[in-house]
Formats: structure tokens, sequence, C-alpha cells
């Protein structure tokens, strides 16, 4: 278990994933880390947050799983969850075309906070590739070991649970579809929600679609209401 001790993340995925946290890679990952803060660097999410993903969704508990790519750089704006923001932040264009997507396809009102802890309470896993950034400094932090440790939880996710359901959504998201076992679970695509992505999320059906197989499956449905 050595180099698990400090490394705050949820008891279940703690157990599942405590041999991530001794490889070198992640030794490395947390140095690098520190040095940033040594340095002076600001980074988000703020230390509490960056495993937020997990804590809210403890691995069993895992319904869907949301795949984004980088926390938001801004101030205030990154906790933890992909495609989330904090409360009384601006909602990001991307955020702004999912819960449009949202409305159309299950009615859900446009709501007025950007925050997804909701959703990650009922189980869908909003997990970014990368699960820190330099403030200001768009993908300052991949390459430095977090896709590693992020493929091996999806991965450890396609091994050890069954029928969840993957929202893959844009060309990153979707390279991640080869670490997952569709004999056991469902994969979803579309193009990614950012509007320089121009077609192909709306009308994508998602919300829905992704409720339609958990109820086939014998799951409860995602209440998508903020």
């Amino acid at each position: 278990m050595s180099g698990t001790e400090d490394v705050k993340i949820e008891e279940s995925w703690k157990r599942y994933l405590s041999e991530e946290f001794s490889k070198p890679y992640f030794q490395q990952l947390k140095a690098f880390l520190k040095s940033e803060k040594m340095s002076g660097q600001v980074v988000y999410p703020p230390g509490n947050k960056i495993f937020a993903a997990f804590d809210y969704t403890p691995f069993n508990r895992v319904k869907a799983v949301i795949i984004g790519q980088d926390p938001y750089h801004g101030e205030g704006q990154a906790n933890g969850l992909c495609f989330s923001v904090a409360d009384n932040i601006r909602k990001p264009p991307s955020l702004q075309n999912i819960f449009k997507e949202l409305q159309s396809d299950v009615g859900v009102p446009i709501p007025s906070s950007g925050n997804l802890e909701a959703w990650a309470k009922q189980g869908v896993l909003l997990l970014n590739a990368t699960l820190t950034v330099r403030a200001n400094t768009a993908g300052s932090h991949q390459q430095k070991g977090w896709e590693q440790f992020t493929d091996a939880v999806i991965r450890t996710i396609s091994a050890q649970n069954e029928g969840v359901v993957f929202l893959l959504w844009g060309n990153f998201a979707k390279q991640k579809a080869p670490m997952i076992d569709t004999f056991k679970h469902f994969i979803l695509e579309a193009a990614h929600p950012s509007p320089l992505a121009r077609t192909g999320f709306a009308g994508c059906k998602h919300f829905s679609k992704t409720n339609t197989i958990l109820e086939s499956i014998g799951k409860s449905p995602i209440n998508w209401n903020l």
C-alpha cells in the first residue's frame, strides 16, 4: 500500500486503484503537482476537489460515465467534475449546449446553475482525463501522468463492473472506446458539445438513451433535473 495513504480518494476507489498510486508514474505526477505548488503556481480545481468525481460516485454506484478532457482553467470554475462548474459561475459554451440538448431530449428546463453534482450523486461518473490544470493555461497538466491514471479507471470499470453506459463526446473521448468491454457495457458516441464542433451533438438524445438502457437492464434511471 506504499504511496496510497496520502491520496484522499473515496474508499471504494482506493481499494480498486491502490496499485496505481504506488506506480512510478503516479509518484512522478505527485512530485510534479508538488513542484507546481512550491513554485507558486495556482492549480485548479482546489486540492480537496481533485478527486470529487470519485467522492460523489463510489465505484459500485457507477451507472454512466461521461468523459471530458481537462478541467476549466478560469478562476472558480473547476469543481472536479467534467463539464461542471461551481455554483454562481457562468456556464461555459459546452455546458450551455449540453443543457440545450437536455431540454430538447427529455424536457428538462435549462438550470440556473452549471453544477452537475446532482448527476454525480446518482451514479454518473463525470471523469476528466486530466484532473488538474494550471490557472489560465489550458492543457498545462496534460502528459504528466493523469491520463495513465484515468485510463486505468476506465479499464477498471470495464473489468470489474457491469452494465455501465459510457457517453463519449468528441474525438478525444471516442479514443477510449477500445478500453471498454462492449459485451458487458454500452457506448454512446456523439460530437463534442463545444460550439467549435459545429454539428453532431445536438439531437444525439444521449440522456433519454442512457435511461432507456439503464431501465432495460433493471437499473433505475437518472433524474437529469438539476
